[in-house]
């Protein structure tokens, strides 16, 4: 199941974003949705009836100034969004995920896992993990991980809870989409193979992230984060030169209207740049890959309010528009 944008355009930065939209039981199809939210079909507008969103994306320096054009031009055929359902923007083939990248997060988590026998004051725990990450960033090393692409799902679709997981949680993130193929780039030109932005909402199951049977093999992402529709993705994606400096977007996540999360991307240890250079070092990047950077503090392990069955999280990031989605306990 899945519900309709509550607005034409959710508030995406710029004149035009791009999606991947469907109607009734036809094949969906790359749209460029304007500021008005009227839908221009890519396949008619750059005669390719066979174009995907990662088809596009591997052409997009030089598709990008056609893109321009089309929204420019009041000649291509427009219809009204209400008419389609918004599919989870593109199909990756990789997903990079980030870990321990918002200051007061990593601080929160460092406060709240205090060993037993620490007997330090909380300023002094805190002072403590400020300087490790300190200490992080001056030596370049972000936490990157690998997801599934059969994670993700669309931005007003459901989410299953599965059944074993027992303690779901939300975590919004910014993720940038990358447009050219990046291998061992440099940090200074790394935002230059980013052909924009979207949301994701990187859900995990927290019960599941260590080994109970081995801790001494660590973290489990695999089982933790990759369930069906884990990832909520999208709804656009608002190219990289609407967006301009993310330096300063504001995330904000409403658990059933009361808001858990509302940070500033400012409070992240490393910028885009540097999550892409990083995730280049080791991976050649591929256009319509996803980078994910990190959430901030304000999971449900902070409140101690889990997903549970019937939970919809609202979700938003500043110029990227907003999703919806509803939890749905799988079936015993």
């Amino acid at each position: 199941m899945s519900v309709k944008p509550q607005s034409a355009s959710d508030l995406f930065a710029g004149p035009f974003a791009l999606g991947t939209l469907s109607a009734d039981d036809s094949p969906a199809f790359p749209a460029l949705v304007d500021d008005e939210g009227r839908v221009v079909d890519l396949r008619t507008a750059l005669d390719d009836p066979a174009l995907t969103m990662r088809g596009l994306l591997e052409r997009w320096p030089s598709v990008l100034p056609r893109l321009r054009e089309i929204a420019a031009d009041p000649e291509p055929v427009r219809r009204p969004l209400s008419e389609f359902r918004v599919l989870a923007p593109v199909e990756p083939r990789q997903v990079f995920q980030s870990g321990a990248n918002y200051r007061q997060h990593v601080i929160d988590l460092h406060v709240a896992h205090r060993a037993p026998d620490d007997e330090r004051s909380e300023e002094e725990r805190r002072a403590e993990a400020a300087e490790i990450m300190d200490r992080r960033a001056a030596e370049d090393l972000p936490y990157v991980f690998i997801g599934l692409p059969s994670s993700i799902t669309g931005p007003y679709d459901d989410v299953t809870l599965p059944a074993w997981a027992a303690q779901p949680d939300w975590e919004l993130e910014l993720a940038a989409v990358i447009g050219r193929p990046a291998y061992q780039v440099p940090v200074d030109q790394a935002l230059e193979y980013v052909a924009g932005y979207t949301i994701a909402n990187d859900l995990t199951d927290r019960a599941t992230v260590f080994r109970r049977d081995m801790p001494q093999i660590g973290t489990d992402w695999l089982r933790s984060k990759n369930a069906p529709g884990f990832t909520p993705l999208g709804p656009w994606i608002v190219p990289a030169e609407s967006v301009g400096d993310t330096g300063d977007l504001r995330l904000t996540l409403r658990l059933n209207g009361e808001v858990m999360q509302d940070e500033s991307t400012k409070d992240m240890i490393f910028d885009v740049a540097r999550m892409v250079a990083y995730a280049s070092r080791t991976a050649r990047l591929l256009p319509g890959d996803l980078v994910l950077t990190g959430s901030p503090a304000g999971n449900g392990m902070h409140w101690g309010r889990l997903l549970r069955d019937g939970d919809v999280m609202d979700a938003s990031v500043t110029g990227l528009g907003a999703q919806r989605t509803r939890c749905v306990a799988e079936e015993s």
